[in-house]
């Protein structure tokens, strides 16, 4: 056999080999993984135990214990602003309105802002640089939420003034119950950014109130509300500072706001919500937050509930709070050095000011004079001036200890209301009574209506007498439960409607809370002409303000 054969045999017989040797590398592992499948398939982990779930047992702590507690005393407040000038001249299908249900987005501030705290400061309601704000009067219409505290089972409530100042209407949500509650402001003070607002419904569950003047610094703060509308939100932080001034260029020159801050996470929408003590008491009313983002930072400011009570307990005496002044100007930074040049003394308050026709002047206090005391108590600060007068009865006489140029004189001094001395703050005008209105041409129940003429009558086809709708303000008792333009109201209570005079009799005879019934004749397809008329029967309560 020659080289070349032995070759050529070597060559076929080590590729016999190779190639016998990859078909039982195959068969094996063909073999190993059908049988490892099977392994999979009969069970995965044959020395792994199955978990069990325990049985529901609650873990319980004074978080969870507060959160169950004051669940059915917090609740979710809607708001509308309305501009008067929008009116349903001609929506003719009231079940496809739909209210606002999202809160615009908050913007961030402005990224070249110098870190100063009033571009910081926002009252967190909502919305773009301070929350769901409401637009001025002329502007559109919008919608937000904010949170509220039940403090009375009557159904008063306590909020922020800034959550219901411009809106047109108010409806309350309590936890677990989806019916909207209309409400109605009783009172509000816009020095402490506090209101009240009530429901009718009795039997509530109102939060117990604590003594914010107990607190310390470290103390545990709970804070529940409805941040960006999540209703019922628990969250825990501490009391971080007491009594803290904060600057706010909408209520300069005003100094009844002094906060307990806390890093428990407070975000828009938790604006009139509780904050809390260990003991689930309310030791504060959720006001505002610093925050360059417009969301928590872990600084937030709660209006103390000490103040609070005191707002409470004017409004629903008065609707509304009165404080005393007697009309001087000061600033808060002289410095001892400044009383002891005009008056010899180290303690008092330097006049920097006096209200022209105001209860200083008149009593003969002038500029530069240092006010150091007020019925033989010394005053160490404006501040403490401040509170003092405040507090003080409007016609209560006062004796002043006053330094000029050294020397020592007693004035006497009657307080007069702040909102008539210092009236450019308040707009020119004193806070109005709730009921009052300054559209003395509000229509009732928030519509028009005319009469109809025997011939109008035959041209619409019309079987029963009545009167016909020609607006429905937007907003309105009316435009709630589904009146449209060009409805013929043929009863009201069951009681024949021939007029106009017929509307006006009967609802003289309403009170807020009675309850409404209208029978009303629709016309298919909204048509005044032709066509079968089909009987409604919108119905509800009368709200307050809407006779």
């Amino acid at each position: 056999m020659s080289f070349y054969d032995k070759a050529k045999r070597q060559k076929f017989l080590s590729f016999t080999l190779i190639l016998f040797t990859l078909a039982i590398g195959v068969l094996i592992g063909t073999v190993i993984q059908t049988g490892a499948k099977a392994a999979h398939e009969q069970q995965a982990a044959p020395d792994a135990t199955p978990l069990t779930i325990p049985s529901a047992v609650p873990v319980q702590n004074e978080f969870s214990k507060i959160a169950k507690r004051l669940e059915p005393s917090v609740v979710n407040i809607s708001t509308e602003y309305i501009p008067k000038k929008q009116t349903t001249q001609n929506r003719q299908q009231p079940q496809t309105r739909r209210r606002g249900q999202q809160a615009p987005q908050v913007e961030p501030d402005d990224p070249n802002d110098d870190g100063g705290m009033q571009g910081l400061m926002q009252r967190f309601f909502g919305g773009g640089g301070g929350g769901f704000n409401f637009p001025e009067p002329q502007d559109q219409y919008s919608a937000a939420l904010g949170s509220g505290v039940v403090v009375d089972k009557n159904g008063y409530i306590l909020t922020n003034n800034h959550v219901v100042e411009k809106a047109t209407k108010i409806k309350v949500k309590f936890n677990g119950d989806p019916t909207d509650y209309p409400a109605t402001v009783i009172g509000t003070d816009s020095d402490t950014d506090l209101a009240v607002i009530h429901v009718d419904k009795k039997n509530l569950i109102a939060a117990k109130i604590g003594n914010s003047d107990a607190l310390q610094v470290g103390d545990w703060a709970v804070a529940i509300g409805s941040p960006f509308g999540f209703n019922s939100t628990v969250t825990v932080g501490i009391v971080s500072a007491l009594s803290r001034d904060v600057p706010d260029n909408e209520n300069v020159g005003r100094s009844f706001q002094h906060f307990i801050q806390t890093d428990a996470a407070i975000n828009p929408g938790n604006s009139g919500g509780p904050l809390l003590n260990i003991n689930g008491e309310v030791i504060g009313i959720n006001t505002m937050i610093a925050s360059r983002t417009g969301g928590n930072q872990g600084i937030g400011f709660a209006m103390p509930i000490n103040t609070a009570v005191k707002v409470y307990n004017n409004i629903i005496r008065e609707g509304h709070v009165t404080r005393g002044s007697i009309g001087i100007s000061f600033k808060a930074d002289d410095g001892k050095e400044v009383l002891q040049v005009y008056g010899g003394v180290d303690h008092g308050v330097f006049v920097v000011a006096v209200t022209a026709g105001g209860p200083a002047e008149k009593a003969g206090i002038k500029e530069q004079d240092v006010i150091a005391s007020i019925n033989g108590k010394p005053v160490k600060s404006g501040q403490e001036l401040i509170d003092t007068i405040a507090d003080t009865p409007i016609g209560t006489d006062l004796k002043l200890g006053v330094y000029r140029d050294k020397k020592p004189m007693t004035i006497d001094v009657t307080v007069g209301d702040r909102t008539k001395v210092f009236a450019e703050l308040y707009g020119g005008k004193a806070p109005s009574m709730p009921g009052q209105s300054d559209d003395a041409s509000q229509m009732k129940f928030g519509i028009s209506v005319q009469d109809i003429t025997p011939a109008e009558k035959a041209d619409m086809n019309l079987k029963s007498n009545g009167v016909v709708v020609t607006t429905v303000e937007q907003g309105s008792f009316a435009f709630d439960i589904g009146l449209v333009r060009g409805d013929v109201i043929v009863e009201l209570n069951a009681q024949k409607v021939n007029s106009k005079a017929d509307i006006r009799r009967i609802q003289a005879t309403l009170k807020p809370g009675d309850p409404v019934a209208f029978h009303v004749l629709r016309q298919a397809g909204g048509s005044r002409t032709g066509g079968d008329w089909t009987s409604f029967f919108p119905s509800g309560k009368v709200p307050d303000g809407q006779q």
